[in-house]
């Protein structure tokens, strides 16, 4: 009976574990799409200058704003570009990309199985929920929040995966 018992309740921390390394998996190749999303557009910003930007957003609104001034989502465009300058370019550009390749090297990290990627990339995810909140100080927007939780919850995630693999005594793959 009392085998019995342990048996069940080590099934019960199986399963548990297991929810948490597939959610684990599952967030990691979601930062690994966001990773790649954020270089391709950090690339693609290279070509998109305040002039082009401009032509864009005058050729997408001036049907729609001729026919009703006041409507909502074009004039939401225009407001949001009218803050697309050279300064802001450059940075969204180095910003994209360097975010996107850590997050990048982080997913590719942690999916071999590298020890010191589980706290490099929670100590990553904190510098990020850190400017994150600042961004929102400045910028209230529910995408930031939204963005912090997701990192919140990865944080969460990546600690218990550590601590199963340190427990299982997984051995780092080596440098060679």
């Amino acid at each position: 009976m009392m085998l019995n018992n342990k048996l069940l309740e080590s099934k019960k921390i199986n399963e548990k574990n297991n929810i948490f390394h597939q959610s684990f998996e599952i967030g990691i190749l979601l930062k690994g799409i966001d990773g790649i999303l954020e270089i391709i557009g950090g690339i693609l910003l290279v070509f998109l200058n305040p002039h082009r930007l401009n032509r864009i957003v005058v050729l997408l609104t001036q049907d729609e704003l001729s026919e009703n001034p006041r409507d909502t989502i074009a004039n939401f465009i225009v407001k949001s570009s009218l803050g697309f300058n050279l300064s802001f370019q450059h940075f969204a550009i180095f910003y994209l990309i360097s975010h996107g390749a850590i997050k990048l090297i982080l997913v590719i990290l942690l999916w071999k199985k590298k020890m010191f990627a589980y706290p490099l990339t929670i100590f990553s995810l904190t510098v990020f929920i850190i400017y994150q909140l600042y961004r929102y100080t400045q910028k209230h927007s529910a995408l930031l929040i939204g963005l912090t939780i997701f990192d919140i919850i990865m944080i969460v995630l990546t600690f218990i995966e550590y601590k199963n693999i340190k427990n299982k005594g997984y051995e780092e793959v080596s440098e060679n």
